[in-house]
């Protein structure tokens, strides 16, 4: 599978005992789930600006698995696990390139947002369609 997002572990992303510090993971996985949200239901940044339509995290989850030092190089894929009447479910992996170990990964629970009205709402019949082309088992 492709990744979703690619990046490496620069120096000032470690915190004092030399690892990848937290919060950066988070990060991360955020840039990834963009890529994954393009990747499945044609969903851009833009969009909440265009039409008013984003997507709300509502629970995260994060099993941190081998540490990751500096100068490692990562990849973050993300699967579709769930899909309900307002939200979805992802599993992402990341990997750390070179040796493919999984080095973390998030469940990470989301809306559908509408940004004026601040409050979810139900995925349309072309995502539902988009999702079920890409929902796989966890």
């Amino acid at each position: 599978m492709t990744a979703d997002y690619k990046g490496v572990c620069h120096p000032w992303l470690c915190d004092s005992m030399g690892h990848m510090t937290t919060r950066h993971y988070m990060a991360m996985f955020d840039d990834a789930s963009y890529h994954f949200l393009n990747r499945v239901f044609a969903w851009s940044g833009t969009d909440s600006q265009n039409n008013n339509i984003g997507w709300a995290d509502v629970k995260h989850t994060i099993e941190y698995l081998l540490e990751v030092r500096s100068g490692q190089l990562l990849d973050v894929t993300g699967v579709l696990t769930r899909v309900g009447g307002k939200s979805i479910t992802v599993s992402y992996e990341m990997r750390e390139s070179g040796s493919n170990k999984i080095v973390a990964t998030l469940c990470s629970i989301s809306v559908l947002f509408d940004t004026d009205a601040r409050k979810a709402i139900n995925l349309s019949d072309d995502m539902r369609i988009r999702a079920k082309k890409s929902i796989k088992e966890a």
